[in-house]
């Protein structure tokens, strides 16, 4: 379904291309980064971070986002998962769960718990990192990149996930 790859300078036009529709951003902080020259300096964060991996839809061979494994600036033994989109079209079905089935599988490899900062108004990514089992562990103000902000820090612990994975794979 998916296939993922880590971000290569040479993906800006594909990756700029998949986050051009101004819905992706509706409900997040920076909500002109549909805008070319906004999605500019944040490729070039994406890139800096070091972790950020493309996301390909395997059976389009489409780019459809990104996701990027990255240390908190507060906690830098933790291992979070964030700066992640997908295009409309892969909202609201199993892609973003097969995403994170893939970083997870890898950060539970060498970690106990994986984080997600989440801006308090982005409800929708909230949801859909609660839906993975994840739970509100606190609210801080951190710099991920873009100044200072409130982020609002969930925790989904090995134990969670591997839960969450079981009870989901019984259901008919």
């Amino acid at each position: 379904m998916l296939e993922l790859a880590p971000l290569a300078r040479t993906d800006i036009d594909a990756l700029a291309f998949a986050a051009s529709d101004p819905a992706i951003w509706a409900g997040h902080p920076a909500r002109n980064r549909h805008q070319r020259d906004v999605f500019d300096g944040y490729f070039t964060a994406l890139l800096d971070v070091g972790g950020t991996l493309l996301v390909r839809d395997r059976a389009t061979d489409a780019v459809i986002g990104c996701s990027a494994y990255y240390t908190d600036p507060s906690a830098p033994s933790r291992l979070s998962i964030g700066y992640t989109f997908l295009t409309c079209a892969y909202w609201g079905g199993a892609t973003n769960y097969a995403l994170k089935s893939l970083m997870l599988g890898h950060l539970y490899q060498h970690h106990s718990e994986a984080w997600f900062h989440i801006a308090p108004q982005n409800i929708r990514s909230q949801t859909a990192t609660m839906k993975l089992g994840a739970v509100l562990a606190h609210d801080a103000d951190l710099d991920l990149g873009g100044g200072h902000q409130l982020w609002r820090c969930y925790c989904l612990s090995r134990e969670s996930w591997t839960h969450k994975v079981s009870s989901r794979g019984t259901k008919t």
